[in-house]
């Protein structure tokens, strides 16, 4: 008989609160900068945000498939697969929101000090839980880009029959439906994959990424 997952349950109403004790950060002898002179670029962290079918997952693969193609070393975290595992035990309750984008943000922190460029395509959609990811870091460090695309939009690419079901009622909290999304103030990058090809987005992403000189430009 198989094992019932094990429900999460906050042992403290702060999200991220450090309750372990007797513990100290071990420094590596490998620092970050060794790690990005291997690679050949800088550890970064590109947060794509918008609604479910706003196209950040798409656009967070293809964007990896060309830094690849780069030689760069990339990886994309994707929603659906890190509930798989790593955030198994969270549900889609305010607090389980925002514990899921504090795991979330500690591991692309630590893909970036290997000096990776992580890729992340999640909902997000609270600003302060996505400010609280970007104060993890230094400055730079962080990308915000929104995938602009509009309910009609996202809900005309709906395969999965998701907004159908929340429109329903037969699924709570559902962002942009019974849960509030809240636009980004002042991202790195607004993209508007409502309307643009996937591969003009692309190439936006990565202009934006050798402006910044996280890679290098393109010969």
């Amino acid at each position: 008989m198989p094992l019932k997952p094990i429900r999460h349950v906050p042992s403290t109403p702060l999200v991220g609160t450090l309750v372990s004790n007797n513990v100290v950060w071990h420094q590596s002898t490998v620092t970050r900068a060794h790690r990005e002179a291997q690679n050949g670029h800088r550890g970064t962290i590109i947060w794509f945000t918008g609604l479910s079918g706003s196209g950040k997952s798409t656009l967070a693969h293809a964007v990896e498939d060309c830094l690849h193609q780069r030689g760069c070393r990339s990886f994309v975290l994707d929603g659906d697969n890190v509930r798989h595992g790593l955030c198994g035990d969270l549900g889609f309750s305010v607090h389980d929101r925002q514990e899921n984008i504090r795991r979330i943000g500690e591991m692309a922190k630590l893909f970036m000090e290997a000096g990776m460029i992580v890729l992340t395509a999640f909902i997000s959609p609270y600003q302060a839980d996505r400010r609280r990811v970007r104060e993890m870091v230094k400055g730079g460090d962080f990308l915000e880009i929104y995938c602009n695309a509009g309910i009609e939009v996202c809900e005309s690419r709906d395969v999965k029959g998701m907004y159908k079901k929340a429109r329903a009622g037969k699924i709570a909290e559902f962002t942009g439906i019974s849960s509030p999304y809240e636009v980004p103030q002042q991202p790195e990058l607004i993209v508007e994959t409502g309307r643009e090809e996937l591969e003009v987005c692309v190439r936006q992403v990565m202009a934006e990424l050798e402006r910044r000189g996280v890679i290098e430009k393109a010969a």
